[in-house]
């Protein structure tokens, strides 16, 4: 009686090429990856251009709403200072001569996005302050899509928000005074 085995032999070059041609196919797989990274952050950085659009819009006529009369605004202004090592750049910064406003401008607003605000607004100030610049400042931050709870998160640090309602952007202030940089 005779057993009869089905097994499958493989040489070491069939083994070698098989590990070649799931290489190349791992590496197709990264660079497909890669293009749709590229195309999202492309989309990404559309769709952060068109939120920060929409906030800039009227963000002057609102702020003059709340109180706060602005001449000038800058966007995408960049700061720093080489002996602090020191460096941001904030979305919009709105001035007057005394006063300056600093907005953060999102797609969809985390609570993450106005932590890193407030560290920026901290920098600023030390930016400022080494060139004398004694103005005082105040925050806002902004976004198409902002959940309750970072909107509450952001007045409780003292900065308004700017949110799309319904066909338009309107800014919730803090409550009391805000916070001044």
């Amino acid at each position: 009686m005779s057993t009869t085995h089905n097994s499958a032999t493989i040489t070491y070059e069939q083994m070698m090429a098989l590990f070649q041609e799931t290489r190349e196919q791992m590496k197709e797989t990264d660079r497909r990856i890669d293009r749709i990274a590229q195309e999202n952050a492309k989309l990404g950085d559309r769709l952060g251009e068109l939120v920060q659009s929409m906030v800039e819009g009227g963000i002057k006529r609102l702020f003059k709403q709340q109180g706060y009369d602005f001449d000038v605004i800058n966007p995408k202004y960049n700061f720093g200072n080489k002996q602090l090592g020191i460096y941001g750049e904030v979305d919009l910064f709105l001035e007057n001569g005394e006063l300056a406003l600093l907005v953060e401008a999102k797609t969809n607003l985390s609570v993450d996005d106005v932590k890193r605000h407030k560290k920026q607004l901290k920098n600023f100030r030390l930016v400022s302050d080494a060139k004398n610049d004694k103005r005082r400042f105040i925050a806002a931050v902004g976004g198409g899509v902002v959940r309750e709870n970072v909107r509450d998160f952001a007045l409780k640090q003292g900065m308004f928000v700017a949110q799309q309602s319904g066909e338009n952007v309107e800014v919730i202030a803090p409550e009391g005074q805000p916070r001044f940089w």
